[in-house]
């Protein structure tokens, strides 16, 4: 890896504490349509595009007829959490020493636009990332690679640019493997260490804090 790597770091779930927030709120959301699945199955799914998790769900026929709603409530829903949603230990210090060693910083997010400018605020991250992204940049969201392409063309980056992933999910990682992109796991997911390596992550860490204290034996020396 180059000195000027390209450091594609998740917001949602990685950087902020939010998955079980957002399994509340589609919990919430797709009951209030008249639909209950568990919370757990739900949890899975987070990482995912809310464009592809209502089908993960319950198939392409309740992604017809209450796709559409279901996210707007799942956005409100998570309008009324972003209270509780914290950075989770060491996030900016991460992005710091990201950007202290020479890399470039781009925070990729398939979340709605509007939480991914809340949680930019919650890091203090604005003047430290390079770009990022949120779900109306693309058509197609986690686990399709997407989302990182449109990460290096903020940057004006070709795609086999040097660069890493740091994610929460085992979407996040499939992403990054499909973008040909390696990629680093915080627990923060709630993922089994065996699922994200069977996915591809090189390394795994408990906190962005834990990721920032051996970033010199990862990829982003």
């Amino acid at each position: 890896m180059t000195h000027s790597a390209i450091a594609v770091l998740d917001i949602d779930g990685t950087l902020v504490d939010s998955n079980y927030q957002h399994a509340l709120a589609w919990y919430r959301a797709l009951r209030s349509l008249g639909h209950t699945y568990p919370v757990w199955r739900l949890h899975r799914l987070i990482g995912m595009g809310g464009d592809q998790l209502i089908t993960a769900i319950g198939g392409e026929e309740l992604e017809r007829r209450v796709g559409d709603q279901a996210r707007e409530r799942q956005g409100e829903q998570v309008d009324a959490l972003l209270d509780e949603i914290a950075p989770l230990p060491g996030a900016r210090d991460l992005l710091v020493a990201v950007k202290e060693r020479g890399h470039r910083l781009v925070l990729a997010s398939s979340a709605q636009q509007r939480h991914v400018a809340a949680f930019l605020d919650k890091l203090d991250a604005r003047d430290l990332a390079d770009a990022w992204t949120s779900s109306d940049d693309v058509e197609k969201s986690k686990p399709a690679p997407d989302l990182l392409n449109v990460a290096l063309r903020k940057l004006g980056a070709p795609a086999d640019a040097a660069s890493v992933l740091v994610g929460d999910s085992v979407w996040d990682i499939e992403a990054a493997k499909r973008a040909g992109m390696p990629s680093i796991a915080v627990r923060s997911g709630g993922f089994g260490d065996d699922e994200l390596r069977d996915a591809g992550a090189t390394a795994l860490f408990d906190t962005p804090a834990d990721l920032t204290a051996a970033l010199d034996d990862t990829p982003l020396a």
